[in-house]
Protein backbone atom coordinates (compact mmCIF):
# COMPACT_ATOMS: atom_id res chain seq x y z
CA UNK A 1 0.00 0.00 0.00
CA UNK A 2 1.34 3.49 -0.26
CA UNK A 3 1.26 6.24 1.84
CA UNK A 4 -0.47 9.61 0.52
CA UNK A 5 0.69 13.24 1.33
CA UNK A 6 -1.03 15.35 3.59
CA UNK A 7 0.04 18.77 4.71
CA UNK A 8 0.23 20.74 8.02
CA UNK A 9 -1.08 24.22 7.87
CA UNK A 10 -0.35 26.78 10.35
CA UNK A 11 -2.91 27.88 12.99
CA UNK A 12 -2.75 31.22 12.87
CA UNK A 13 -1.57 32.55 8.88
CA UNK A 14 -2.79 29.25 7.56
CA UNK A 15 0.26 28.69 5.71
CA UNK A 16 1.02 25.28 4.31
CA UNK A 17 4.62 24.63 5.56
CA UNK A 18 5.29 20.65 6.30
CA UNK A 19 4.27 17.54 4.09
CA UNK A 20 4.04 14.47 5.75
CA UNK A 21 2.86 10.67 4.53
CA UNK A 22 -0.05 9.39 6.29
CA UNK A 23 -1.52 6.03 5.85
CA UNK A 24 -4.39 5.48 3.01
CA UNK A 25 -6.91 4.18 6.12
CA UNK A 26 -8.82 7.59 7.24
CA UNK A 27 -8.55 8.09 11.45
CA UNK A 28 -11.33 10.37 12.93
CA UNK A 29 -8.99 12.71 14.46
CA UNK A 30 -6.08 14.64 12.50
CA UNK A 31 -2.76 15.48 13.81
CA UNK A 32 -1.36 18.65 15.41
CA UNK A 33 1.76 19.83 16.01
CA UNK A 34 4.25 22.44 17.56
CA UNK A 35 5.89 23.43 14.88
CA UNK A 36 7.93 26.46 13.83
CA UNK A 37 6.30 29.04 10.64
CA UNK A 38 8.16 30.87 8.84
CA UNK A 39 6.13 33.42 7.96
CA UNK A 40 4.96 33.94 11.12
CA UNK A 41 8.36 33.73 12.30
CA UNK A 42 7.17 31.97 15.69
CA UNK A 43 5.86 28.69 16.92
CA UNK A 44 2.28 27.48 16.20
CA UNK A 45 -0.13 24.98 16.16
CA UNK A 46 0.07 23.04 12.70
CA UNK A 47 -2.80 21.05 12.17
CA UNK A 48 -3.28 17.95 9.32
CA UNK A 49 -4.57 18.85 5.67
CA UNK A 50 -5.49 16.85 3.37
Amino acid sequence: MAQKKASLACGECGSRNYSIGVSSNPKPTRLEVNKFCKHCQKYAIHKETR
